[in-house]
């Protein structure tokens, strides 16, 4: 299997932490996103141009929760997606919930305090900036509320869904993450920062 990624992308990082925990042989092929070449090939890959790209022989996914779920049903006996119907909805519900709502929140701030910048497309603009906060606050409620009392998201053991929400997190240092309030939302973070899936994707900034 190949995977199509860049050390920048919360998404590609989410699949590929996936894939150093269940000890799955990968190939990595890095894209940069600011090379048209790049961007042209990638194009080829997903109609969408994002990375990332999972290829098993000539089969191509994309969508990131979607190559997660691939690559857990390639690990005979992983526990990070359960087999238990009740337990992988869970699962499921806050990858969604993650990728409905969770993610944009961050993604806002993050294109407005970094990526705006460093693309050429202006300065932050204060009003998206405050839909943003708005936004992130509503998420970080819900998701600290759920955790308390909790080690980790679903369960009593590390699941895919920790993967997913922790990923857009990498950002919250470089672009100020209104996130420290949240105590339990904080101390689950900082366990996910531990694992070796993550140490392992650490990028450099």
């Amino acid at each position: 299997m190949r995977l199509y990624h860049n050390p920048m992308s919360s998404n590609a990082r989410r699949t590929l932490m996936t894939a150093i925990h269940l000890d799955l042989p990968v190939e990595l092929a890095e894209v940069d996103l600011m090379n048209m070449d790049d961007r042209r090939r990638l194009g080829e890959l997903n109609p969408n141009v994002k990375v990332p790209v999972l290829a098993d022989g000539t089969f191509l996914l994309w969508e990131s929760c979607a190559i997660m779920h691939y690559l857990a049903g390639k690990a005979p006996g992983q526990t990070l997606y359960p087999e238990a119907a009740q337990a992988r909805a869970d699962v499921d519900r806050w990858m969604f919930w993650c990728a409905q709502h969770f993610a944009p929140a961050i993604a806002v701030l993050t294109w407005e305090r970094a990526w705006k910048g460093m693309t050429g497309c202006g300065d932050a603009d204060p009003l998206e900036v405050a839909r943003g906060e708005r936004e992130l606050a509503e998420c970080a409620f819900v998701l600290d509320n759920h955790l308390a009392g909790r080690s980790w998201v679903c369960g009593d053991s590390l699941t895919l869904a920790d993967f997913a929400l922790a990923a857009p997190m990498m950002y919250s240092d470089k672009v100020a993450l209104p996130l420290a309030q949240y105590d339990h939302l904080q101390a689950w973070f900082a366990r996910v920062q531990q694992l070796p899936a993550w140490q392992e994707t650490n990028p450099l900034w």
